[in-house]
């Protein structure tokens, strides 16, 4: 099979999982994707080819990420459903790193240094950082070694934002010594979604003023000015803003320390109680999905439909702070699991909203579900659009367009 094509291989890896897609930059089409999950604690594998409809899945062992990559290289390489004969057809790889810090702010090639820092940065983000490094030098022991891979942060979107927006009311020296500031997240899909939806509406994004909506199970939303991030609901990590599955969101500091003393924890399990058991699901009491939590909240659930209502609110809330920011409104967008999906939250969340100019066309947001489509009516000051989001295509971009520079 010869394939000449530009393949980008796009990783983005956990604490106990790789996922991965390859994509044909030719067409931007996805060739393949899937899951090595259950690292370190046995281990699963799910792959896909979309362009046949053909699904595989298996129970390994993968001791660790480099394992774990060794199967990716195989379900892509072997047998008559591979979509590739070797892994040398591939032109690049492109890494979803979370947190880059005010160290990086923008992709870059990977080099010895280059990891060395993003496993410097892991105190930042402990549950992401290390693991994104395990998986870059896995992917260096196994590919070829002419292949070029690339890093591309979720926080380097956020660097444009200035300082009223991103430091605390600590003292400047926590800021100075230990870089405590807020540093956002979601980098990659906010930055695709409101390109996509200036180019929807036939605007230049240096005109625009969107508020950026990414709902799912870890949700953040973004002030989106002339195509710059200018203020962010996540913070100094993915725990702040509004709440999600498991995650708290912003929290006053005193309750924290109160709870903590009430429970005995210390500060690592009271991180736990607010990453892993807070939430939808410390809230419903029903599950951190929000789909069960809509459901329950249906058939009559109290608790459920309170949660429902606090998640509504909370990003009603940020869309007027961040309108305010920007001393202006053009549109509102809706990306990620629950944003693409759910027309009770999308609705929810509109309702009452015309002193800022938006109108809901309820017929067409409870038609929407996972496409590009403009969901206000005809009269809305402030457009309303439900934009699916796909950060491992613009990782992708990132990827080849770096690639393209170094060459030159």
């Amino acid at each position: 099979m010869n394939i000449a094509m530009k393949l980008v291989l796009v990783v983005n890896s956990g604490s106990s999982s790789l996922k991965y897609q390859l994509l044909n930059m030719e067409d931007e089409s996805c060739l393949a994707k899937g899951n090595c999950d259950r690292i370190g604690i046995g281990g699963h594998v799910k792959h896909q080819v979309p362009s046949t409809g053909y699904e595989y899945s298996e129970d390994c062992v993968f001791p660790t990420h480099t394992e774990a990559f060794e199967k990716l290289v195989e379900v892509l390489t072997t047998g008559e459903n591979r979509v590739i004969d070797s892994m040398a057809e591939i032109s690049a790889v492109g890494h979803r790193i979370v947190q880059g810090a005010e160290i990086f702010n923008k992709a870059c090639l990977v080099t010895e240094e280059v990891i060395e820092k993003i496993d410097g940065l892991s105190e930042l983000a402990p549950v992401h950082n290390h693991p994104h490094v395990l998986a870059l030098r896995a992917c260096s022991k196994v590919l070829p070694k002419s292949i070029p891979q690339v890093v591309v942060f979720d926080t380097a979107f956020h660097q444009t934002m200035p300082p009223k927006a991103y430091l605390f009311g600590l003292p400047y020296e926590d800021y100075e010594k230990y870089a405590v500031r807020k540093y956002g997240f979601h980098g990659t899909s906010h930055r695709f979604v409101s390109a996509r939806l200036a180019k929807a509406m036939e605007r230049d994004i240096s005109e625009l003023k969107i508020v950026s909506c990414h709902l799912g199970n870890g949700s953040s939303i973004t002030a989106v000015d002339g195509g710059k991030s200018v203020d962010t609901s996540m913070g100094f990590t993915p725990l702040d803003g509004i709440i999600m599955g498991t995650r708290c969101g912003a929290v006053d500091p005193s309750a924290v320390t109160y709870v903590m003393d009430k429970h005995g924890f210390n500060a690592h399990e009271m991180s736990e109680y607010m990453n892993k058991k807070s939430g939808f699901l410390g809230l419903s009491g029903v599950s951190s999905d929000n789909r069960d939590v809509c459901k329950a909240a249906a058939e009559g659930d109290k608790r459920a439909a309170l949660t429902t209502e606090i998640l509504k609110y909370q990003i009603k809330k940020y869309i007027g702070a961040f309108s305010a920011a920007m001393n202006g409104l053009d549109a509102v967008l809706f990306t990620g699991g629950i944003g693409e999906n759910s027309w009770e939250v999308r609705e929810g969340v509109c309702e009452n909203m015309e002193f800022l100019g938006i109108r809901l066309d309820r017929e067409a947001n409870r038609q929407a579900k996972g496409e590009l489509v403009k969901i206000s009516a005809p009269d809305s000051r402030a457009e309303v659009w439900v934009v699916p989001t796909n950060e491992e295509l613009l990782i992708a971009r990132d990827t080849i367009s770096l690639i393209s520079e170094s060459c030159q």
